[in-house]
């Protein structure tokens, strides 16, 4: 699983690929701050050719390019506005049409609200005729997310990343390569990860229930190595699929 899976074209032009038949169809990964939901999208990307697609990424990609999707957001965030659905919205429709994301594709950051959701069920219904989001959430025990979390220290030199309790540096304090003095992001703290926790839960508990309750929700366990983690979150998609 830790590496990509070899595809072909098949009579019908759709990507085949050997030991995992199951056309992926849109995915929604969920999962607390520090998961690794960034991590496993990239072996989703590799396994099944599908495009990870980043409301995040959409906005920046919006503004730099100047459409007019992107002005609009521009305009909003100068002002120090949050920007709205329907504006969200549009640019992710603007996504899902294009060729890449005809066999599935990774959503990232979105859908976030029922509202969302709802819209992107009825979008996919109505525009694409294809298969409905399935929503996978990857679970971590908080005091050991919190630990990945607050554990972090970068170097500020050559960017390698370490974690004083589970990766820690030969040195206490110091880059290994580099020698240089580690440090922790202002947000990786105990008090901005409980309050990144509170947002995520608050915003994400309705979606989880509201995919759970048409059938098209799993829990993959992410305390795993990479490629367990990713062979469970495959596994899952292919039964909600059958």
């Amino acid at each position: 699983m830790g590496t990509a899976v070899s595809s072909a074209a098949g009579d019908s032009g759709e990507v085949v690929h050997p030991g995992h038949p199951v056309v992926p169809g849109p995915i929604l990964l969920l999962g607390a701050p520090g998961v690794g939901k960034g991590t496993q999208a990239k072996e989703l990307v590799k396994l099944w050719g599908i495009p990870q697609i980043s409301t995040g990424d959409l906005l920046r990609s919006h503004r730099d390019r100047g459409t007019e999707l992107g002005k609009l957001a521009n305009e909003l965030m100068l002002q120090g506005k949050l920007v709205p659905d329907t504006l969200v919205n549009d640019m992710v429709a603007a996504r899902l049409v294009e060729p890449d994301t005809r066999n599935g594709f990774i959503l990232d950051g979105f859908p976030r609200t029922i509202p969302q959701a709802q819209w992107l069920d009825n979008w996919l219904a109505e525009h694409c005729n294809a298969l409905p989001v399935v929503a996978v959430s990857i679970q971590v025990d908080y005091t050991r997310l919190l630990r990945r979390i607050t554990g972090r220290r970068n170097c500020p030199v050559c960017q390698t990343i370490y974690n004083i309790y589970l990766q820690p540096p030969r040195i206490e304090g110091v880059c290994d390569v580099e020698g240089a003095t580690l440090v922790q992001r202002s947000d990786d703290t105990e008090m901005c990860f409980d309050g990144r926790m509170r947002t995520y839960d608050t915003l994400t508990a309705p979606v989880i229930e509201h995919y759970r309750g048409l059938s098209r929700f799993a829990e993959v366990n992410g305390d795993q190595p990479v490629a367990d983690v990713a062979a469970g979150i495959v596994s899952s998609v292919e039964r909600l699929r059958a």
